[in-house]
């Protein structure tokens, strides 16, 4: 494979500002939900969302135009130079006030919408084809890797040790020390000096482009517009982006709102919980990483992904009718295997079939729909009547609901998607 010590250095760079990155977008929300203040902390992320409508068509511009490598560059030291002057204000006042956390958090969310389309772009530039879906399926395994070492180290920063017990996976751990519980301050300050890391290796990346593209000029909205009529052209590859991102769509939700709410309101347990949840979640998703092309191996990528589509709507309905922790674990588990297990395949087929010189663009069109997906539902779930144990089964129900319509549509559809020739 060409280009191999590029990819490797990529992904050891990922990996280390994806672990503390994870602990932070998992140490927010329950920071928020400690401080009884869910709502709140509701139209912080609709407001992430409304900014990120603006964010993203730029984002794919950026992406078709410039160095994808040094758009890394820029990002880290930015990302790393901003959380590092939120830590630094927090340890010389004593605490973090809870709009320098919710910036924050806007910032990384936001940062997300560059990242990984920038990414899985730069993957593409400097990997053969026939590689597509074993890179794709690696990303997977060192982002989900990275997000279980960040689940593991927020159930332990989170809430510390109690009499020398820690709560992993669900398990309780006998330790022979005590671990103090991290304040978000400390929590942000070591997200910021692992950017300064990844910056180390991104500068030592080294790659020979494989797929060949050219320079465009033009105002944002004529470059944007080329990616936009490309899939109108394309109607089946159009429909097919927008209705096999709704599994993503829901896990934002959850992820970075809806998931903390639930373990406090509706199963009324710990931050240890919620963070084990995810490390469910990640551990789903590198297994999705490691095992989802051989599991679809005789069957197509759409189909693979209709599959999985109708195996979380029905995950939403149990989730909204139970009220065990071990379910929320199971469920966390498989959301997070259906999820990656989506992407993964989603990715490689369209790497296959839209080209690299407008891949950013044509994907910014669906990332802008799927922003406006989670602002309606947000803007739903802000209201009093999802909040409290049953309200908060209401809003999984409502996610459930919208995967069941996204999936009439995909199958509905099924005869538009190109079938042949795919990887």
């Amino acid at each position: 494979m060409k280009n191999l010590r590029a990819i490797l250095l990529l992904f050891l760079a990922n990996s280390i500002s994806g672990i503390a990155q994870g602990i932070s977008m998992i140490a927010i929300p329950w920071y928020f939900a400690q401080q009884q203040d869910t709502q709140r902390f509701g139209l912080i992320f609709i407001i992430a969302n409304i900014l990120s409508l603006v964010w993203v068509p730029y984002c794919g511009v950026f992406i078709d135009r410039y160095n994808r490598r040094n758009i890394f560059l820029i990002m880290t030291v930015a990302s790393g130079l901003l959380l590092g002057g939120v830590a630094l204000y927090g340890y010389q006042s004593g605490a973090l006030p809870w709009y320098a956390v919710a910036a924050v958090f806007a910032f990384t969310f936001l940062n997300y919408n560059l990242h990984y389309p920038n990414l899985y772009a730069f993957a593409q530039e400097i990997t053969e084809p026939r590689y597509y879906g074993r890179v794709t399926s690696l990303i997977e395994i060192q982002g989900q890797f990275a997000s279980m070492l960040a689940g593991a180290g927020a159930a332990m920063l989170l809430e510390g040790t109690t009499d020398g017990q820690l709560t992993i996976f669900g398990m309780v751990m006998e330790l022979s020390w005590q671990i103090e519980p991290w304040s978000i301050t400390e929590i942000i300050a070591m997200d910021a000096l692992t950017y300064g890391l990844a910056f180390s290796l991104i500068l030592l990346i080294r790659y020979q482009p494989i797929a060949e593209r050219k320079i465009e000029t033009g105002s944002l909205w004529q470059r944007l517009k080329v990616g936009y009529q490309y899939l109108v052209e394309q109607p089946g590859i159009f429909i097919f982006g927008i209705a096999s991102h709704s599994i993503f769509v829901t896990v934002l939700i959850t992820s970075y709102y809806l998931g903390a709410i639930y373990t406090k309101e509706h199963l009324q347990t710990s931050g240890a919980v919620f963070a084990s949840s995810e490390l469910f979640f990640a551990f789903g998703s590198l297994m999705a990483g490691l095992a989802i092309r051989a599991i679809f191996r005789r069957v197509n990528i759409p189909l693979s992904i209709i599959m999985m589509t109708a195996a979380t709507t029905l995950l939403f309905a149990i989730l909204t009718l139970t009220k065990q922790v071990w379910i929320f674990y199971i469920g966390s588990f498989l959301l997070g295997l259906s999820n990656a297990g989506t992407r993964i395949q989603r990715i490689v087929y369209l790497f296959s079939t839209i080209p690299n010189q407008i891949y950013g663009r044509a994907t910014s069109v669906f990332r802008l729909i799927n922003i406006l997906f989670r602002i309606s539902f947000l803007s739903l779930f802000a209201l009093s009547f999802f909040h409290g144990s049953e309200g908060i089964a209401y809003a999984y129900g409502s996610l459930g609901l919208f995967l069941f319509i996204t999936l009439t549509i995909l199958l509905f559809h099924y005869r538009n998607y190109t079938i042949k020739g795919q990887p």
